[in-house]
């Protein structure tokens, strides 16, 4: 699959393969599920909490005598069905976390990347370079290469995008994200996908 190599204006300077083993994968939509629930489920922290009826201060004292009272049989006043009392069958800190194995996080990557080059969502240009890092130039960047969809732009390094980074920042429809953090969840979330050269070099070194 052979696509244009844009420039910041939207002009086209050259041509660039896409490995088919990344953007050609075969696409397995249970597998791009599975990647995102995991991708979900770890980033809960878990950290809720409630109280049961041993957590719960007092009610040490039985209310009242087992019998001869007419009233129902009470040994706390901490119980669950006392105003006050602990709580039954609530949520307590617990991890969330799911594994997968790596080869199968990569095909799910591979077969998302598949997905938006099938549509034609891939833009990749020669480079990424702003005059000054300014939310303004950016925007019309943006504007120009992808029009008013939402973008995920990768980049190689951040030391050397530190600029693009800035200037995205404030930019709702736009997220910049390290190549080597490539995740399904980016991927399923923006409309296109505008890579450098050297991402898409980077990313076939991690996928290939």
């Amino acid at each position: 699959m052979e696509v244009e190599v844009l420039n910041m204006e939207g002009k086209k300077v050259s041509a660039v393969e896409l490995p088919p083993a990344i953007f050609e994968a075969p696409i397995s939509v249970d597998l791009m599920h599975q990647a995102l629930v995991m991708q979900m489920a770890n980033a809960r922290l878990g950290t809720h909490e409630t109280k049961v009826k041993s957590d719960v201060s007092g009610g040490g004292r039985k209310p009242w005598r087992q019998k001869g009272t007419g009233r129902a049989r009470q040994g706390s006043t901490r119980s669950a069905q006392w105003k006050g009392g602990g709580k039954i069958h609530t949520p307590h800190m617990r991890s969330y976390n799911q594994a997968m194995p790596k080869k199968m996080r990569q095909a799910a990557l591979r077969s998302a990347l598949s997905v938006k080059a099938a549509e034609s969502m891939i833009v990749v240009v020669d480079e990424l370079k702003l005059n000054e890092p300014k939310t303004r130039l950016m925007a019309a960047a943006l504007n120009t290469l992808v029009g008013g969809a939402s973008a995920l732009v990768l980049i190689p390094t951040l030391e050397s995008y530190e600029g693009i980074l800035r200037s995205t920042n404030n930019i709702p429809d736009a997220k910049v994200l390290n190549a080597n953090y490539l995740n399904i969840r980016d991927l399923m979330v923006f409309d296109k996908v505008i890579m450098p050269i050297d991402a898409l070099e980077l990313i076939k070194a991690n996928l290939g």
